[in-house]
């Protein structure tokens, strides 16, 4: 059995926000051992044998920090040795749920949680408090049936804070209303009042418990919007130290790195993670690092480096392609098309961009959509508006099949990316206004939602795509306007900010391009002179 460098809580109970009193347990020494998990500190109470104590906080740390596979293997050998422990079922099941921002479930994690969950409700005495957290779950794998699940994480939602509610000195079980409250958040809700009650709850937790693995997790998930991102840097910036043995962990932190731009931190983190995910065989878990890790790379004008990673993930990837697939498909196979999709895009290669190889993903339309739209645009951009229309029109049947899996808001994404390639399909054949039309319309309807946690953004913002379309079309007033709200949403975007020093070039506004021109230079003071549009801007700031 793996060890933890746990050690209990200060304060064993939380009461609610408005009590001033905190209760203190006893402390114990949990000197760290060789080779141990750091994960942590997490003091979840419990009715089983204190013998599983240990490894019981262990399995829960690694839970709030989503290593599912290892939670699952330590809950089950808390079951080994104690086999009356209900609860241990409880975060079993939770491991089949998984990520819960991570979208549809499939028959099979339903009906494998289902089991798990009716263990728990058939084993053993577990206390009243221990039948509310086994119940609560059990309302997620109430069925199988995809068009029910938004309501059954809501009703999730409701369950936990009943838990809380009836175990005030229970700081889990407050941890984990705050974690299903943010799993209610729609993308398209722009008062963001899930997030906000959410990160109510959990950062005056944070500030007393600062090593919990919980509580910086959920508060970087918690504001992992464009509006609020900036909150969650005192969490990003200490939980990769506060459970560094975890590969999401380690990555998570750049979820609010990439919302505000801070690309040399993010490459940081994800090397960290995708090093350990690869150590401790979580290959899944280090192409989601080394996607977001591409990403900030390509935003910095590191291309050479960028090449690296995506070199590093398509052999890692072929080589073992039953682990890529097993697990968390969406992210994997998302990861595995994004990468090489964003090396040709950001750098803006189209002819490199039309000859992405496709890979058919059956079970997660959204992620072959990736290349296609990448080909549309590419064939596009590259004026072969001809070579397009293919890609274009595969969009419309994965948009068709994500609205058959009763996916909407994968459904909305690719149709997002099929309405986008359309637009520069027409741009390309002459039908310029009608291109700019029809892209200002994908632009706003962009607006409207969000990304998913699964990508560090949009393979090509709809609206820096408009501004680009408008500078072609001479429209370079309309287009600085659309490049300056790209700013404003995703801070440090290189392709923003070019366009944007471009724009205020052709508008005559020679001091604001120069203010671009010279913030381009100085995300990017670590690259080469390989990208054409860096030396441009090198140039044009002095």
């Amino acid at each position: 059995m793996k060890q933890l460098i746990l050690v209990p809580c200060m304060c064993l109970a939380l009461a609610w926000a408005a009590s001033p009193t905190w209760a203190q347990t006893e402390q114990h020494d949990h000197s760290p051992k060789p080779g141990a998990i750091k994960a942590g500190t997490v003091d979840f109470a419990t009715s089983c044998s204190p013998a599983v104590k240990d490894d019981f906080n262990l399995a829960v740390a690694e839970l709030h920090s989503f290593w599912f596979q290892e939670a699952r293997s330590i809950f089950t050998e808390v079951l080994k040795k104690d086999p009356t422990c209900a609860i241990a079922y409880w975060g079993i099941a939770l491991t089949h749920w998984g990520n819960p921002f991570a979208g549809q479930r499939s028959p099979q994690t339903i009906a494998t949680g289902k089991a798990a969950i009716e263990k728990g409700q058939t084993t053993g005495k577990p206390t009243a408090r221990e039948r509310g957290y086994i119940d609560a779950v059990a309302g997620l794998f109430s069925s199988a049936d995809v068009t029910t699940q938004r309501a059954r994480v809501v009703a999730y939602e409701g369950a936990t804070e009943l838990v809380a509610s009836q175990n005030r000195d229970d700081m889990e079980a407050r941890i984990f209303w705050a974690l299903a409250i943010a799993q209610t958040a729609l993308p398209t809700d722009k008062t963001f009042a899930q997030n906000l009650k959410a990160a109510e709850i959990l950062e005056p937790l944070y500030k007393r418990h600062p090593n919990h693995p919980g509580l910086a997790h959920y508060i970087i998930h918690s504001y992992d919007v464009p509006a609020l991102a900036a909150r969650a840097l005192p969490a990003a910036r200490a939980y990769a130290d506060i459970a560094p043995s975890v590969p999401h962990a380690l990555h998570m932190p750049s979820h609010t790195f990439t919302r505000v731009g801070e690309w040399k931190e993010s490459v940081a983190t994800n090397i960290r993670s995708a090093a350990e995910a690869e150590k401790t065989g979580g290959l899944g878990e280090g192409l989601h690092a080394m996607d977001y890790e591409t990403y900030a790379y390509l935003q910095m004008a590191m291309d050479k480096e960028a090449k690296g990673v995506l070199d590093h993930a398509m052999v890692a990837a072929t080589r073992t392609t039953a682990t890529v697939t097993a697990g968390a498909p969406g992210a994997n196979t998302f990861a595995v098309a994004a990468i090489p999709a964003r090396y040709a895009m950001e750098r803006l290669q189209w002819e490199d961009a039309m000859k992405l190889t496709v890979t058919p993903a059956p079970n997660t339309p959204y992620t072959e959509a990736i290349t296609h739209f990448a080909r549309a645009v590419g064939a596009a951009r590259a004026g072969k508006p001809a070579e397009a229309a293919a890609d274009v029109a595969r969009l419309t049947a994965l948009r068709d099949r994500e609205l058959e899996m009763k996916d909407a808001y994968w459904a909305e994404q690719v149709d997002i990316q099929r309405r986008g390639a359309e637009a520069w399909l027409m741009f390309a054949q002459g039908r310029k206004d009608e291109g700019i039309k029809a892209l200002a319309d994908v632009a706003a309807a962009e607006d409207q939602t969000d990304k998913a946690a699964v990508t560090p953004g949009p393979l090509a913002p709809a609206r820096e795509m408009l501004g680009y379309m408008l500078l072609e079309a001479g429209r370079a007033k309309e287009a600085l306007v659309a490049f300056e709200a790209v700013t404003k949403k995703e801070p440090n975007r290189f392709l923003a900010l070019y366009g944007a020093g471009k724009a205020a070039e052709a508008t005559k506004q020679s001091a604001k391009a120069k203010g671009y021109y010279r913030q381009i230079v100085e995300i990017c003071k670590d690259a080469g002179a390989e990208r054409p549009e860096l030396a441009y801007a090198r140039k044009a700031a002095k």
